[in-house]
């Protein structure tokens, strides 16, 4: 029964924080576009600082008309926006945010967490299957091949590191970066894994699955209130946890001086990858379709490929 009680209690954690560090990163992402774009609204609209523009939006799609198009598959759309917010809180378990702050530490958590976030590509083929719209599934469709393409390189730019570490638990993977982080022996397995995280969350300069001048929004045209809004925050929960995964993989996650909790640490770094990815968003423009597949086959997964060759040499002559 303890064991009951503790697993409801950390999911309502885990929920509770995800909801919150949501609504944080819209408030960030709109004050970083005012400051980028000069728009004048994000800088001074809703209380202190914006800061409740993000409840006012908030109450707004609570209470939204929920909207079901007619011809749609009930099953598949209706369960679809609930498939693409579980695995960004389910990343959440595994993810080290200090020494002995994690909620369940496993021998193969990388795979734990690479297995979890293939379940996205699901969640975003059922809205555009299930909404009967053609700019939804070919949406879903220009998704499904972006989120393919870019887990590949993703997932062997980790494997320099493994090798690196000799471990796919995170919690040793950090330990091991206790001397020197593994960033700079590993730069170029960690830039092919922050561009693929970029182009897996569906943020500009990749934004092809929601292109609203082109698809009417992409594969959650026909969803609305509370089911709309599910969409933003997984894209937001896997933004964060992806983030988290790059400084836990090569920023030594908790690792940091002192005068602060490593948890601090690993906060703020999550938090400056974070800004990045914003002052990204907000400063290129969209690629091409064939820019973005040209990127993930030719160049992300020969540079991962010679990451994992240069790395396997190194511990075969050195060690």
């Amino acid at each position: 029964m303890n064991d009951v009680l503790a697993a409801v209690l950390e999911a309502l954690a885990v929920l509770t924080y995800v909801a919150l560090n949501a609504f944080v990163l819209i408030w960030l992402e709109r004050k970083i576009a005012g400051h980028i774009q000069r728009r004048i609204g994000p800088l001074r609209v809703g209380g202190p600082g914006g800061s409740l523009q993000s409840l006012a939006d908030g109450i707004k799609l609570f209470s939204k008309e929920d909207f079901r198009p007619g011809g749609r598959d009930g099953i598949i759309w209706w369960l679809a926006p609930l498939v693409s917010m579980t695995p960004a809180v389910m990343v959440f378990i595994a993810i080290p945010f200090g020494q002995h702050l994690i909620i369940h530490d496993m021998n193969i958590g990388l795979i734990y967490i690479t297995s979890i976030t293939s379940f996205g590509l699901l969640g975003v083929f059922m809205a555009g299957w299930g909404s009967n719209n053609k700019y939804s599934l070919l949406g879903a469709m220009r998704a499904g091949a972006q989120l393919f393409s870019y887990e590949i390189p993703a997932i062997l730019s980790t494997i320099g590191v493994v090798l690196a570490a000799g471990s796919l638990s995170l919690e040793t993977i950090v330990a091991k970066q206790s001397a020197h982080w593994f960033l700079f022996p590993q730069i170029l397995g960690f830039i092919v894994f922050y561009v693929a995280i970029l182009a897996e969350t569906n943020r500009t300069p990749f934004d092809l699955a929601e292109a609203e001048s082109e698809l009417v929004g992409g594969y959650f045209t026909e969803y609305s209130g509370i089911r709309w809004a599910m969409f933003p925050f997984a894209e937001y929960g896997t933004l964060f946890t992806g983030c988290a995964l790059a400084t836990t993989l090569f920023l030594g996650g908790w690792h940091g001086p002192l005068f602060l909790p490593g948890w601090v640490w690993f906060l703020i770094k999550t938090y400056i990858l974070v800004f990045i990815a914003m002052w990204i968003r907000w400063t290129l423009p969209r690629v091409r379709i064939d820019q973005l597949m040209d990127l993930g086959w030719k160049f992300l997964i020969p540079l991962s490929l010679i990451n994992i060759l240069g790395t396997g040499a190194y511990i075969a002559l050195v060690r």
